[in-house]
Parts: C-alpha cells; structure tokens; sequence
C-alpha cells in the first residue's frame, strides 16, 4: 500500500508536466507572423509582435538542440524544450532587425532547419530569417521586373569555368546601358545577391521611381585561383593573391565578354560587400580611368600593417588619376569593431587628399544583407548620372 501512494504523486506529476508542455506550445504559437523565409506550407520559424522567433523542429533523438548564427544571432537568449513528440520547442528574446543566418547544433552537430529556405553562407547552404524592418525598398511591388540571367566564361587566368549572374533591366533592348561589376563577400557565392541580398526588386523599385539611371549589373563570383593556387591554406594572403588574379579576370576577360554579347554603352562602375569591397576598392584604384565609381559596403583591407595600412591596397593610384571615381562607403551601425577601424582608415585617408567621398551609416544593423541591401539601394542611385 505505501508504494502505490508514493508512486500516485509521480503518476499525477508527469501528467500535469504534459498538460504544462501542451499548453506552453497553445500559447508559444499565437500572436506571431510565420518568417518570410519559411518554405511553403511550413508554421514555423514565428515572429511575435516583440520580434522574438519562435522555432520548432523535430529531432526526436536529440538530447540537445542550440541555437547558433551569424552576428545578431549569436548574442540572442533563448529558452528550449522537447514536447512528447519529439519537437524542440526554441523561443529566442528579441532579435535585431534584417536577414540573419542560422543554424542549430543537434547533439553538437551544425544542422540546417527543415522549415526554412536555405540561403549559401559560411561556405555552405545555410538557414536564414527575415526580421522586417518596416522598409519595402527590396519587396516586390507592381513595376516592371528586370530579369537575371546565368552566364559563364572559360578563363585563361584561373584555367577553368567561372560562372556568375547578369541582372537585366525591364527594359533592356532598347538602348545601351552602362554595366556595375558587384561581388559578394567571404563564404558566400553568385546568388547572394539575388536571394539575399534582392537586387532585382531594389533595381526594378529605383528605376520604376526614376531614382537611378537603368543599369545592367555583373555578379560575379569573388575567388580566382588557378588549380595550383587553390591548394594554398585559406587565408589572408591567399584572400590577396585571389583578389589580384580577380583584377585581371575583370579587366581582361569579363568586361570585354560582357561588352561584347551585351548592349553596354562603355560606363562602369565596380562595388562589393566585405571581402568583395576589398575587390572593388582595389580593381576599381588599379583602373581609375575604367570606372566611373566604387562602391564599398561594410569596408575590408587585407594584409596592411600599422606603418603600411595600405600595402596590397593602391588607394593613391585615385589621386593621380585625371577622371576621379565616385567613392561611395557605407557600414552598419551595429557591425563588429574593426570594420569601423577600415572605414575609418579609408575616410580619414580621402579627407587628408581632399578627394570627394560619400558615407552612409545603416541603422541597427549589422554585418548582413540588410546593410548591404541599404548600401545599394543609396549607391545605384549616386553612379552613372
């Protein structure tokens, strides 16, 4: 008799454990907006009206889901638990505005979350989340479309294919139009801009609005090495080595392949989001009198030292050229330290040569695609005028 009283209060405890549990997930899932980048038909990841994410995925066997990302994911508390199903239940405190990689680590393992479109980044198809910022620049709205076409080149300078992506305006035939070479930044590739980053519906908006002149625009992939180099460690040097080899796969294969199969009108502009600013900022000194403006998005130097801040970067070369390109710097509010320490470098360099910049700092953002989507969208309209 004494053992079933002991064991009726354990009975009647595990099932008030499983009535709390059903009715926290009741609760968890009300008063919240699935994420735009869930896949169709998926409930979850939610956005409350406080931008706390609630995320809710089955791995049945798993003793330990964490949530785990990019910038402004990292720094996030979350609470979690598993239900009798099998589903890890994950509520997050309130996260920063834009679009943010992440991932979970089951068991210690990175896994992608199953209910949500997979973007590239950090070398690898990863999952994202849209915070909304209440802008609708980069939605897609009832213009014109411009259209983006897969394209490619066999390069002599790397030995091999290289492919990227050429956005063509609505309105792309009738007459030539001037061309903007724009590069991703590390761990990302060519559709990074269009799925992330929404280049055609920032470019449809701005040219519907007559905010920018029509463009075409050349995504190309930001790493050229031939099959020797790309043994070397993946580092900052081998970043430099690739970047110079991108200088003469730009100006030696892809402009003349572009201007020869496309109507351009000879104009150019060369702009790029981290590593790709390095790569912009360093064809486009290299070449001055090619293009008519440089854009660099959340600035990157490589290799320089204190005494050298410049050493495999030739800013000077733009303050001895006779056509002086626009340079245009832009950086997120919230990005990590030293990309404030490049920026400073830069403009602190162009006031001491007098040489006309613009700068544009995005609000509560970090080191992700909604600076970069803000970046062009100040960028496009400031170049080919």
């Amino acid at each position: 008799m004494k053992n079933k009283l002991q064991l009726y209060p354990m009975i009647h405890l595990k099932k008030i454990a499983s009535l709390l549990v059903f009715s926290s997930s009741i609760v968890f899932s009300q008063s919240a907006d699935v994420s735009a980048t869930a896949k169709p038909g998926k409930e979850f990841p939610k956005i409350d009206k406080n931008d706390s994410v609630q995320f809710k995925v089955y791995f049945p066997d798993a003793k330990s889901v964490v949530l785990d990302g990019g910038d402004a994911v990292k720094n996030l508390k979350s609470t979690a638990f598993k239900d009798p199903k099998g589903y890890w239940n994950i509520k997050t405190s309130p996260m920063e505005i834009g679009f943010h990689y992440y991932w979970f680590n089951v068991d210690g393992k990175r896994t992608t979350d199953p209910n949500t479109e997979l973007y590239f980044g950090y070398s690898q198809p990863t999952s994202g989340i849209e915070i909304p910022s209440g802008e609708d620049f980069f939605f897609k709205k009832n213009v014109k479309h411009g259209k983006i076409l897969n394209d490619s080149l066999y390069s002599e300078i790397t030995k091999g294919k290289r492919e990227f992506k050429v956005y063509l305006p609505a309105n792309y035939g009738h007459k030539k139009l001037p061309v903007l070479y724009l590069y991703h930044g590390t761990g990302e590739d060519i559709t990074g801009w269009e799925k992330q980053g929404y280049i055609v519906n920032i470019l449809d908006n701005l040219f519907a609005e007559k905010k920018a002149k029509e463009m075409i625009v050349v995504l190309d992939y930001g790493v050229a090495l031939n099959p020797v180099e790309q043994k070397r460690p993946d580092d900052f040097p081998r970043t430099v080595v690739s970047s110079k080899n991108l200088d003469k796969v730009v100006t030696q294969e892809l402009i003349p392949y572009i201007e020869n199969k496309y109507k351009t009108n000879g104009q150019k502009a060369i702009a790029g989001l981290s590593r790709g600013s390095y790569q912009a900022m360093l064809i486009g000194a290299n070449h001055p009198d090619l293009f008519s403006a440089i854009g660099a998005f959340s600035p990157v130097i490589y290799e320089g030292t204190a005494a050298e801040p410049f050493k495999e970067l030739p800013i000077s070369n733009l303050l001895k050229a006779k056509k002086k390109p626009i340079f245009f710097i832009g950086v997120g509010e919230k990005e990590n330290g030293r990309f404030f320490e490049f920026n400073d470098l830069i403009i602190n360099y162009l006031k001491q040569n007098n040489y006309s910049y613009s700068q544009y700092q995005s609000p509560q953002t970090y080191h992700e695609w909604l600076t970069w989507r803000r970046c062009l969208y100040q960028f496009a309209p400031q170049i080919f005028k």
